[in-house]
């Protein structure tokens, strides 16, 4: 029961009436007034609401309170007054209606619900709620000459509409809209169940798509109009899901219909994804809809915008080409414009009256009859042809049609070519510019094909028999020539001359490329499109037997083969390994000229055919800008890839006698250059060719070299660049053969490890140099030295490394920081897993590592996080760099490295001024003949009894 407080207020309170409402004058003839811009609405007021009343007739403004007790209060209330200013009394309705879409909105726009919970009057008791399912009416009375404050208790926040009705006025309108709303849904629905039975009878897709269509607007129209309700038990509140999904169902429905009418997948793949994509969208906006109907719905009112827009230009793009669909879609899409330009002037409140809805309810159904109309065009039209019999004549001409050919016909004795259809609009050229005498011709045809062209006509000509089969080009006028076929044959008249000749002008370009693309593919590599082994054997043989004559001609070849390139795919997949395959093949293509070749052979190897150049400086110069083009880093998928090459080279000279012999004397000194560990340039010497045989003796000899330890160590200087003193040595091996003298290690290391010898040389270097570094702290007493030994790749796999090393510094003595290991960058890469568990073990015994040669590999920079190196030694190619950019670089990797807590030794330093800018930036150690070459160990001791005087030995 609601409580009613009335309070009298005084005079003197009368500047309180200023907040009163304003009342509305009532007169007996008044039928309907629209309340809604005089009602006062207070928001978040609560259970209880207090407010001043309209003065009444003795001018005295009241304050009165309203408790809530329905439940379905929002806290918001809504004032206004009615003044009955006749002497009779009225009986009037309050209409608040359930749901309006003018003002809804376009974006989370209100789908309606019950508006007033109920209504006090200043006076009496609450009104009366009379039945409506559209709908909150409340009958009032209002007494003669009365002025009373009504508060409306909201049910939701939005009130759009309130309405006065005389109660006989409201019941003859509801009727009247009921009669029309029951018109249009017979209408809507015989339309959809006609639309329906004809899809049973036709079967193609657009007529499922328009009955859809039809079942989507009469399922709108049933809930718009409140039918819905009469058939199908609604729960109260659930009349906004049901007109947000009926809404998207008119959303999906067009863009359906508007898919299958047009048939898009003929015109293009992309219109089914995207069609199909869409619709799928609009299904999850529907499982939305059960969550937050008004986002629901006005995504669907974005989508059936977006349809009708894109709906709109397809028309018109398909239509300009001809294509009668369209053509006839065109009326029913300009009325679907017009009621969409209506709706959302609607929905946006620029159309603000009652006739709006129910008006945009039946052009939906004027819509849909327009539709079907069109359809229906397609379904009773066109026919069957017509049966009979055709004549030779006929049935030949209906098979060139259909076979879409142009008829080709020249009038001998005129001298006038006729095309059916016109082929000068197939090549964009003006319509019968080909026509009329047939030198018109010449100009559009192709240089090479003119007088093929010309003496073919003349040869039928002149005896008067035979056939024109003939392929040529013409130029269109964007410049691009189109190839035909030209199948003709004579006509001879009466007299034995020809006077016609007719046949058929096929376009043929799409058989020609693919012609011209099996060739280039016969010859070309598929994935860089490079010529392939076979095509640069027949070019170097052609420019060798030019070579023979001519001086000035002499071709070097080049054989590239990138190192280690199975690393890189079996670490980032095939598909990487052909993105770097296509980088590496697009720089050296920038190193070429004119008369240049490059070719793939195999899959990571390419050979370069040099013309350009003869003079060897210059040879030399390509070569290396062919290594440094390679090395150059490569960044896929946030790593950062090194890659080196091996290169062989040999200049053609008379001795060579084949492009066969050529190139495999190229390929040798590239196998070579392998074998002396890569990332080099090898020219061709004769001597490659006994290479084998030279590999057998040298491992025999160094097996024997082993036995009889002919292996001793230099040791070069790592000095202080703050002071010049030295801080230790790095052990390199020295092989002295009894024959032939000292053997680099570039030749004897590879051998090594291919035939298992490196691990007893490694452990003879570990050993020795630990045994000479205790004697040579000895005699100094305990100088603060390290000596570093370099680790290959099967002594780190080795399982035992680590106890080798233990038992080496334990053997000698030493304390472990003063022995280090240096390991290069790629070895490291060879197998980072394993090489990360064997470092850190080594580390746990106390010893240094060393990363050699930083930057030159193909790892990225973090794992430098991974490894547990202390020292980082920069590799001397850094150093000779020319260019601006190498200060920047190198104060990088020096401050990268303190940043990882590592110290940075230099190597190859060649002048005081590199020495003096790297001790700037903060390296600490450098390593280089300017500060001293490898020497003897004895030649050490004599270097560090200098440095350390005898007074501070024995101190």
């Amino acid at each position: 029961m609601l409580a009613l407080i009335l309070a009298l207020v005084a005079s003197l309170f009368a500047a309180a009436s200023a907040f009163a409402v304003e009342p509305i004058k009532i007169a007996r003839d008044d039928v309907a007034l629209d309340l809604s811009g005089a009602v006062e609405i207070y928001r978040n007021q609560g259970e209880n609401f207090q407010v001043s009343t309209a003065p009444g007739p003795d001018g005295i403004v009241r304050r009165i309170e309203v408790e809530a007790n329905d439940a379905r209060s929002s806290g918001d209330w809504a004032v206004f007054a009615l003044a009955n200013t006749t002497e009779q009394q009225l009986d009037r309705l309050i209409v608040a209606p359930h749901f309006r879409l003018v003002n809804s909105g376009l974006f989370w726009p209100d789908l309606g619900s019950s508006r007033i919970a109920a209504i006090t009057p200043s006076e009496g008791f609450a009104l009366d709620r009379q039945a409506s399912p559209d709908a909150d009416v409340f009958l009032v009375t209002l007494n003669p000459g009365t002025v009373v404050t009504f508060i409306a208790e909201l049910a939701s926040p939005r009130l759009p509409q309130v309405y006065l009705w005389d109660p006989e006025a409201y019941k003859d309108s509801v009727n009247s809209y009921t009669l029309y709303r029951g018109i249009v849904i017979g209408i809507s629905g015989l339309l959809a169940l006609f639309l329906t039975i004809l899809f049973v009878v036709k079967g193609t897709s657009m007529f499922p798509a328009t009955a859809a269509l039809s079942w989507a607007v009469l399922a709108y129209i049933s809930v718009d109009f409140g039918f819905l309700n009469k058939v199908i038990a609604i729960s109260p509140g659930s009349e906004q899901i049901w007109r947000a999904s009926t809404e998207i169902g008119l959303a999906a429905t067009l863009v359906v219909f508007l898919f299958a009418y047009l048939n898009l997948n003929r015109w293009h793949g992309h219109f089914s994804y995207g069609a199909f994509v869409w619709i799928c969208g609009l299904v999850l906006i529907a499982g939305v809809a059960i969550i937050d109907p008004a986002v629901a719905a006005g995504i669907a009112r974005l989508s059936f915008a977006a349809t009708a827009i894109l709906g709109i230009g397809l028309i018109v793009s398909l239509g300009i080409r001809g294509y009668d669909r369209a053509i006839m879609l065109i009326p029913s899409w300009v009325m679907v414009l017009l009621w969409l330009c209506g709706a959302w002037m609607a929905v946006t409140g620029m159309l603000d009256n009652d006739i709006v809805q129910p008006a945009l309810g039946g052009g939906m159904i004027l819509i849909i009859l327009l539709i079907g109309f069109t359809v229906m065009q397609h379904a009773f039209s066109g026919g069957a042809l017509q049966q009979g019999l055709f004549s030779d004549l006929e049935r030949q001409a209906l098979a060139v049609v259909g076979a879409g050919d142009i008829v080709w016909d020249w009038d001998v004795l005129r001298d006038r070519v006729v095309t059916k259809p016109d082929i000068s609009l197939q090549l964009g050229l003006t319509p019968n510019s080909l026509g009329g005498a047939a030198r018109n011709w010449l100009p559009v045809l192709h240089a090479d094909d003119r007088d093929n062209f010309r003496t073919t006509l003349d040869i039928v000509l002149e005896h008067r028999r035979g056939r024109v089969a003939q392929n040529f080009r013409l130029r269109g006028a964007d410049g691009h020539y189109h190839w035909f076929a030209l199948r003709a044959r004579p006509v001879i008249g009466s007299d034995g001359e020809v006077i016609r000749c007719v046949g058929t002008l096929v376009d043929v370009t799409k058989q020609k490329k693919a012609e011209e693309r099996l060739l280039h593919d016969a010859v070309h590599d598929n994935l860089t499109g490079l010529p392939n082994r076979e095509l640069f054997m027949n070019r170097l043989e052609a420019i060798i037997s030019i070579a023979k004559t001519e001086e000035k001609i002499r071709p070097t070849v080049f054989v590239i083969d990138i190192d280690r390139f199975k690393q890189v795919n079996d670490s980032l997949g095939i598909s990487a390994g052909d993105t770097i395959l296509l980088t590496i093949a697009r720089r050296l293509h920038r190193l070429l000229k004119p008369r240049d070749s490059l070719s793939r052979f195999t899959g990571d190897q390419f050979a370069l055919m040099l013309l350009s150049e003869v003079d060897p400086a210059r040879i030399a110069a390509v070569a290396d800008a062919i290594k440094q083009a390679i090395r150059a880093p490569i960044t896929f998928a946030k790593h950062e890839i090194v890659l080196t090459a091996s290169i062989g080279l040999i200049t053609w000279t008379a001795s060579q006698a084949s492009a066969e012999d050529t190139v495999k004397d190229a390929e040798l000194a590239m196998h070579q250059a392998k074998r002396f560990g890569g990332d080099r340039i090898e020219p061709f010497r004769p001597a490659f060719r006994s290479v084998g045989t030279d590999r057998l003796q040298l491992e025999s000899d160094l097996r024997r070299a082993v036995e009889r330890k002919e292996f001793t160590l230099a040791y070069q200087p790592i000095i202080r660049l703050e002071d010049r003193s030295i801080a230790g040595f790095e052990a390199l091996l020295r092989w002295d053969h009894s024959r032939r003298g000292s053997i680099p290690p570039a030749d004897f290391i590879p051998v090594a490890e291919n035939c298992g010898l490196i691990v007893q040389l490694g452990l003879f270097a570990m050993q020795r140099a630990a045994e000479d570094l205790a004697e040579w702290q000895k005699q100094i007493s305990d100088a603060p030295l390290s000596v570093s030994v370099n680790l290959s790749s099967r002594q780190l796999i080795r399982r035992d490394l680590v106890s080798d090393v233990r038992s080496v510094v334990a053997r000698a003595n030493l304390k472990a920081r003063c022995f280090r290991l240096e390991l290069t960058e790629s070895l490291v890469m060879d197998n980072p897993e394993q090489s990360a568990h064997v470092l850190n073990k080594l580390k746990k015994l106390g010893i240094g590592l060393s990363l050699d040669d930083f930057g030159t590999g193909f790892s990225s920079l973090s794992y430098l996080t991974r490894y547990p190196f202390d020292t980082i030694k920069i590799d001397k190619s850094f150093l000779d760099d020319s260019s601006p950019k190498r200060t920047v670089l190198l104060k990088s990797m020096v401050s990268m490295a303190h940043d990882l807590g590592m110290s940075v030794v230099a190597e190859g330093i060649s002048d005081e001024s590199d020495a003096l800018q790297l001790r700037q930036m903060g390296c600490e150690y450098g390593q280089s003949f300017m500060f001293g070459p490898p020497i003897a160990a004895d030649q050490v001791l004599k270097m560090l009894k200098e440095q350390y005087p005898i007074e501070q030995q024995t101190s």
